[in-house]
C-alpha cells in the first residue's frame, strides 16, 4: 500500500514542474498555511499543479513520508522538495523563490 502511494506521489511530483500539496484547492484553501502558499505562487504568477491532501488520506500521510517533512503544504519544484509555507515565505521575501521558479521554467 505504501509503495503504491509513494509511486503515485512520485509520478505527480515528476510530471509537473511545480506541485503544491495542500489542504483544499487554490480557489478554496482549507488552512491558513495553504492559503499563504497559494498567495505566494499566485503573486509570482506561477503555473502549478495542486493536490488536495484532504481528498485522500493515503496521500495526506504518504507525502509526509515521501518528503520526510511533517507538515502540509509542501512545494516541489523540478521534482525536488522546496519546503512548507514558512520556507516559501522566506524564499519569496529574499527573491530566491522567484529565481528558482524562473530557472526551472526555462
Amino acid at each position: 500500500m505504501t509503495d503504491d502511494i509513494n509511486a503515485r506521489i512520485d509520478t505527480v511530483v515528476k510530471s509537473h514542474p511545480v506541485v503544491l500539496f495542500m489542504k483544499g484547492s487554490p480557489l478554496f484553501p482549507q488552512c491558513g498555511f495553504s492559503s499563504r502558499a497559494v498567495a505566494i505562487l499566485d503573486h509570482l504568477d506561477v503555473q502549478y499543479e495542486s493536490v488536495d491532501v484532504l481528498q485522500d488520506q493515503g496521500i495526506r500521510q504518504g507525502i509526509k513520508a515521501y518528503s520526510d517533512w511533517p507538515t502540509i503544504p509542501q512545494l516541489y519544484v523540478g521534482g525536488e522538495f522546496v519546503g512548507g509555507s514558512d520556507i516559501m515565505m522566506e524564499m519569496y521575501e529574499s527573491g530566491e523563490l522567484a529565481t528558482l521558479l524562473k530557472r526551472d521554467a526555462a
